[in-house]
C-alpha cells in the first residue's frame, strides 16, 4: 500500500480502544484480524469520520457492529481464504480422533508404565460391509468449513447429518450430507460439530435445552466462536453425564480464568487456545493480499469483493463513490 502512496500505521495489537482512536482517528481504512480491544461498536466507529472500510483477515466479523457500520456507510470485508478455513476443518477431525480414539489417555497410560487396558478402547468411525453402521456426525453450519468437514469424512462412509437454513439443498447433496433440522441432528449424532457464524441467532445456541437433546454418549466440538456455546450449561451437561464431553478451540472468555470450572473436567474436555487454524503452510497470511486489495479498491472509490454487509453499499456509494483517494 505504501507503493500506491498510502500512509500506513502498523500496530502490534497491544493498543486499547482510546489509543487506537487517538492514533488512527483520521484513518480511511482499518485493516487486520480480530479486534482484541473490545468491539467496534457505534461509539468506536463514529470516532473515525473518514473511515470507509474495515477489511478483516478473518472469516468472522462478529467483533464489528455491522448494523452501525451499515448505517454509517462503512463497508466491512472479510477473507474466507482456504488456508484459514481449510485448517479449521482439519483441526475438527483431529479433535474427533483425539477424543474418540482416546489418544491422550493411551499416551499417558504407556508413559506411566502401563500397557493394554479395556478402558483405552476407542470407537470405530466408519461404516463397514459386515453391517457395522459407523458413527453419525452432525454438522451445524454447512458453509465452507462445514462442507470441507463433510468432504473429509466421505472416505470413511460415515453418516453425515447437517443443518443450515441459509444453504440450498444442492450444497448438502454435493457434500454427501443429509439435510435435517437441529433437533433431529442433536438427537441422532454421535459427534456434533459447530461451524456457524456468531450472530444474534446463534449466540448461546448450545444451551441447557439443546445440550439435553444430545445423546449421553455424544461429543460436542466447537471451532466456530466461543459464545455459540453457553459454557455454564456445557459444564453442567458434562458433569451430569448429559453428554460425554467436548472439544473446544474457542471460549466466550479467552484465555479462561485460572479457576474456570471447565479446566477441572479432565479428559472429558479437550481445550485448544483458539489456534485450530494456526498451521505451518496455512493460517491468515494468505488473507493479507486480498484484504489489502479490498482496501485499495475502496480508496479508489470502487466496491471491493467479499463485502460482508452488502446492505451498506448504497450509503457507501453516496459517501465515497465519487471521492476516490487514489
Amino acid at each position: 500500500m505504501i507503493a500506491t502512496g498510502c500512509g500506513v500505521d502498523v500496530s502490534d495489537g497491544g493498543l486499547n480502544r482510546g489509543e487506537i482512536i487517538e492514533r488512527a482517528g483520521d484513518a480511511d481504512a482499518l485493516l487486520g484480524s480480530t479486534f482484541l480491544a473490545g468491539r467496534m461498536d457505534r461509539e468506536f466507529l463514529e470516532s473515525f469520520p473518514t473511515l470507509r472500510i474495515v477489511a478483516k483477515y478473518t472469516i468472522g466479523v462478529e467483533d464489528i457492529d455491522l448494523e452501525t457500520a451499515t448505517n454509517l456507510g462503512i463497508l466491512v470485508t472479510h477473507c474466507p481464504v482456504e488456508a484459514n478455513w481449510g485448517g479449521v476443518a482439519e483441526g475438527t477431525l483431529a479433535f474427533m480422533l483425539a477424543f474418540r480414539k482416546k489418544l491422550r489417555e493411551r499416551d499417558r497410560h504407556v508413559k506411566a508404565g502401563g500397557w493394554r487396558s479395556p478402558s483405552l478402547q476407542g470407537l470405530y468411525f466408519g461404516a463397514r460391509d459386515d453391517g457395522y453402521a459407523g458413527l453419525t456426525i452432525g454438522i451445524v453450519g454447512m458453509g465452507r468449513i462445514g462442507g470441507r468437514v463433510a468432504d473429509l469424512l466421505a472416505p470413511w462412509r460415515m453418516r453425515v447429518l447437517a443443518c443450515d437454513p441459509y444453504i440450498d439443498d444442492r450444497s448438502f447433496a454435493e457434500h454427501g450430507a443429509i439435510k435435517v433440522d437441529l433437533d433431529t441432528l442433536l438427537g441422532e449424532a454421535d459427534i456434533v460439530t459447530l461451524h456457524c457464524n456468531l450472530t444474534a441467532e446463534t449466540r448461546g445456541l448450545m444451551d441447557a435445552g439443546t445440550l439435553a437433546r444430545m445423546k449421553p454418549t455424544a461429543l460436542l466440538i466447537n471451532t466456530s466462536r466461543g459464545a455459540v456455546v453457553d459454557l455454564d450449561a456445557l459444564c453442567d451437561a458434562i458433569d451430569a453425564g448429559t453428554i460425554a464431553g467436548a472439544a473446544l478451540d474457542v471460549l466466550p472468555e479467552e484465555p479462561p480464568p485460572a479457576r474456570a470450572r471447565l479446566l477441572g473436567l479432565g479428559d472429558r474436555v479437550i481445550l485448544s487456545p483458539h489456534m485450530v487454524a494456526a498451521n505451518l503452510g496455512g493460517g491468515l497470511t494468505a488473507a493479507i493480499a486480498p484484504a489489502t486489495d479490498a482496501v485499495l479498491s475502496a480508496l479508489r472509490g470502487e466496491v471491493p469483493e467479499d463485502v460482508y454487509n452488502r446492505e451498506a453499499i448504497p450509503a457507501w456509494r453516496a459517501r465515497f463513490g465519487n471521492n476516490p483517494l487514489l
